[in-house]
């Protein structure tokens, strides 16, 4: 039988997911109705909304961080930088916009989800590699890559890729959805 301090903790926990969730949910709104033409991209207004509205949490030992992927890292609300394991960003197909949430276990180690999909478009291009970098180049502009995708797909050089890229926003990454034979 569940004691009060376990019925407590699972309230608790029960809040701060209906908390992200709703934080979650008007950074989408926010993108949706974005009507400056001249920023950069969408992830930097989702940055600066979650500036403003940040959400840093802890929870017993554990601490909670809200943050928005650029291609590589999740930027999170306190402007600092949380590097991303380039396999699970490759593998979940995270492109810059995604939110993310952050969990710090006691042990240091660092468990990411995303919370918050940003709308996608879907291109393809040829895939090259330049000044160190793989990159998808389409009939728009050219987009990195990760390593870790372009390893997973046993891609090579001059191959077509199927890319998933911000449907709204100009971004220089993109996630690889597939090689097409």
């Amino acid at each position: 039988m569940p004691t009060d301090l376990t019925k407590l903790t699972h309230l608790r926990g029960l809040i701060e997911s209906a908390e992200i969730s709703i934080k979650a949910a008007g950074r989408i709104i926010a993108e949706l109705t974005l009507d400056n033409p001249h920023a950069k991209s969408a992830n930097q207004d989702l940055i600066k909304n979650l500036s403003a509205n940040p959400f840093l949490a802890t929870e017993g030992e554990q601490n909670i961080i809200e943050g928005v992927f650029d291609g590589q890292n999740m930027m999170g609300p306190d402007q600092k930088i949380y590097p991303v394991p380039a396999n699970y960003a490759s593998k979940s197909k995270l492109i810059p916009g995604d939110i993310l949430k952050l969990t710090i276990k006691p042990d240091g180690a660092f468990l990411y989800k995303q919370i918050g999909p940003i709308e996608r478009k879907h291109v393809t291009g040829q895939l090259i590699y330049d000044d160190g970098q793989y990159k998808v180049v389409t009939d728009e502009k050219g987009y990195n890559v990760l390593l870790a995708s372009i390893t997973y797909f046993k891609a090579n050089v001059g191959d077509t890729i199927a890319l998933i890229v911000p449907a709204q926003a100009d971004s220089d990454w993109g996630a690889i959805e597939h090689v097409i034979p």
